[in-house]
């Protein structure tokens, strides 16, 4: 039974699932489990089983069902002792505290009375302690009054300390006396009083010289209450600086000095930020004042470039080492304090830098220019200015003339990117003067000066004169087997225009980005660039009627009559005529040059201006001949080499022209009966008829086959 139910037990363990319980408790009955099979399978046994096995599961439960009932009570009863004892803890808790505040308010009161009692002893022992010492000092100062030191802290080195501090007060006491009383007494008191004060400095000067901090630390608080601290942080000051600077770098030096300093100063002075501060004042307004004058007064005025070059790099080190100085502690602002120390130094010069800025750029530019020129042995012109030189220009943008005698330049373009370079990396330097050595108030109006000198010298000068001379150097466009060199010029202006606008995104605009000088610069650099790029459309749309004009003269010369009208009908053994071959050739040759001479969006627009001359050019040309059926066929053989040149252009347009004047030139050689089909095909239904008619006139067969009835 008792085995029966542990066993009943043990199954309750968790986890319990009591499907599962009721398979294991089948399966250990004989005859209730599938062992055996079917047969062997005894319901009635089973049945049996479950109900002991039930009545085991009764006991059980009654039997846990007391001993919970029992845990219950001792549970209450242990609860009930607990809290008897939490009330006894309480109320003994209660009590403490009483005792606690009792001890509180005795110590108060103790401690009172110990201030109290503090206060009188004090009271008492101060007036007594204030007249000890002034019979000590009236006894010192007897013996000053007898002339005799007698004390030993007067005679025995080794009381220095004792006896400055007796002589200061002493010195004190004596300038409150009447001189015509106390005249000797107060000279002899002032001699000691000197006479320590030197023997001090003295000891610390040798301290320092051997390396002692620790009699460095004594001497300098001894003297700090005496006339001459002063004097010894000005001696400390100056021996710190023997032998600091040996290399030929002042900057490095200054910054190692007080690199050591500071690691020292707080070791021997009470106030260390008062005596660096000192230090590094010194060396500014002496070593390193110096070392600028030198440098700069030697070249400012022989040589204003290295003058400049010389400002910028000493200003730049200063104000480096200024930046690694903030990491000692100088005081309450050293940023202002080490601004004013480098103002004091350079204001003189930063007066009239941005004056000699400009000059120098000035005539730096200048003298690039004028290099330039001679090189090339040019004699600069002078260009027209004002309303006579305007008018010039717009007749000349909207006729196209020449005005004025035309100049050969011999293929010079006038445009140098050497030059260029020069001027921009002077004015790159300028701009970096500028950004370093510019009030930061005065930095926007400063930059936007230098930007216009760039202008002046490099657009207006260089460039602008360039394009001039490039203009009037374009021949007519009836002129034979011209030069046109107008292209090499818009290739290297180009260039120029991205080396500008280089520079002025780069140097230019950080020292305006934030200023009202911006939408200046902005108006200025625009004004410039649509000046230059009104020159250059001019200049490209007479190059590229010169071009017709050299195309027009192929044609006059080489395209004979006959080519398209020959006198045997079965004897044309040429695929396309010399005009074609040499117009194409031409054309081609051009087509590279303005390729090589713009770049993006610009090549696209000026190939297709040319490619649609060339087409006009191509077709009015053909309007002027009479051509027979095998002269329709040249032509059109022609047409086609013209447009496999118009290919080239990789301009859509222009190909479409080409392909309808291919289509045209069809009603040159197409049978009568199929011509009013032709006509309304694809590519020419959309033509004026009045052109299909011309073309069609220009048949021989015109007449005889009367083809004007199908344009009636």
């Amino acid at each position: 039974m008792n085995q029966a139910m542990a066993t009943t037990a043990q199954l309750f363990e968790e986890p319990f699932d009591a499907d599962e319980y009721i398979e294991r408790l089948a399966w250990r009955t004989p005859g209730g489990g599938s062992k055996g099979g079917a047969l062997a399978f005894d319901p009635k046994k089973l049945l049996d089983e479950f109900e002991n096995h039930i009545e085991d599961l009764k006991l059980l439960d009654e039997r846990i069902q007391r001993r919970v009932e029992k845990l219950e009570q001792q549970c209450h009863k242990e609860a009930k002792e607990f809290a008897h004892k939490v009330q006894d803890l309480q109320r003994s808790n209660q009590v403490a505290f009483q005792h606690f505040q009792e001890l509180d308010e005795h110590i108060s009161y103790v401690a009172t009375k110990v201030c109290h009692l503090g206060d009188q002893l004090e009271g008492v022992n101060t007036p007594r302690q204030r007249a000890v010492e002034a019979q000590r000092l009236m006894t010192y100062f007897n013996e000053f009054l007898d002339g005799e030191l007698r004390s030993d802290v007067f005679n025995n080195p080794d009381k220095i300390k004792e006896a400055a501090d007796i002589i200061q007060k002493l010195h004190l006491i004596a300038q409150e006396l009447p001189f015509d009383r106390f005249a000797d007494v107060k000279a002899k008191i002032a001699s000691k009083y000197h006479d320590l004060e030197r023997q001090l400095i003295q000891e610390f000067t040798s301290a320092q010289r051997r390396g002692e901090i620790a009699r460095m630390r004594q001497a300098a608080a001894v003297l700090l209450h005496f006339k001459g601290y002063a004097h010894c942080v000005d001696v400390y000051i100056k021996q710190c600086q023997e032998g600091a600077y040996s290399r030929n770098d002042v900057f490095e030096d200054t910054a190692v000095l007080c690199q050591r300093v500071n690691k020292q100063v707080g070791e021997v002075f009470s106030s260390p930020e008062t005596i660096m501060a000192k230090l590094i004042q010194n060396i500014f307004e002496n070593k390193l004042q110096n070392f600028v004058r030198d440098n700069l007064e030697e070249s400012r005025k022989a040589d204003a470039e290295q003058y400049l070059k010389n400002l910028y790099d000493l200003y730049t080190r200063t104000t480096t080492l200024a930046g690694k100085l903030t990491e000692f502690n100088l005081g309450t602002d050293k940023q202002t304090f080490l601004s004013k120390l480098i103002k004091n130094i350079f204001s003189s010069y930063l007066e009239s830098y941005m004056e000699m800025e400009r000059e120098f750029l000035r005539s730096r530019s200048a003298a690039v220019l004028q290099r330039y020129y001679e090189s090339k042995n040019h004699q600069k012109r002078t260009l027209g200015t004002g309303g006579i030189q305007d008018l010039k220009e717009r007749i000349r943008q909207r006729t196209n003339l020449s005005l004025g005698p035309s100049i050969d330049t011999h293929g010079e373009t006038f445009l140098s990117q050497e030059v260029v370079v020069n001027l921009l990396q002077e004015t790159r330097h300028a701009f970096e003067r500028c950004h370093r050595l510019s009030d930061p108030s005065d930095l926007p109006k400063n930059a936007y000066s230098i930007f216009l000198l760039l202008v002046d010298h490099l657009c207006v000068d260089h460039m602008d004169y360039a394009l001039e001379i490039g203009l009037a150097a374009i021949p007519s466009p009836d002129s034979k087997n011209a030069n046109l060199y107008f292209l090499d010029v818009v290739q290297q202006a180009n260039t120029i225009f991205h080396l500008f606008d280089k520079q002025f995104n780069d140097h230019l605009m950080p020292l305006i980005s934030s200023s009202p000088k911006l939408t200046e610069c902005l108006q200025k650099k625009k004004e410039v660039i649509e000046q230059m790029e009104v020159k250059l459309d001019s200049g490209i749309d007479r190059t590229l009627n010169c071009m017709l004009g050299q195309m027009k003269h192929i044609l006059a010369t080489e395209q004979k009559k006959t080519d398209f009208k020959p006198e045997d009908e079965n004897n044309v053994t040429i695929q396309y005529t010399n005009a074609c071959v040499k117009v194409c050739a031409y054309v081609m040759k051009q087509v590279e040059r303005v390729r090589i001479s713009m770049d993006g969006k610009n090549v696209d627009t000026v190939l297709m201006e040319f490619g649609v001359r060339f087409h006009r050019l191509i077709l009015e040309h053909l309007q002027q001949f009479t051509y027979s059926s095998m002269g329709g066929m040249l032509a059109i053989c022609d047409v086609a080499e013209y447009r496999r040149g118009a290919k080239e252009f990789k301009v859509p347009l222009v190909l479409q022209l080409f392909d309808t004047l291919h289509a045209l030139c069809n009603l040159l050689v197409v049978a009568p009966d199929n011509l009013k089909q032709v006509c309304s095909g694809e590519q020419l239904t959309n033509l004026d008829r009045n052109l299909l008619h011309a073309f069609v006139q220009l048949r021989v067969d015109y007449r005889a086959a009367r083809l004007g009835r199908h344009f009636s």
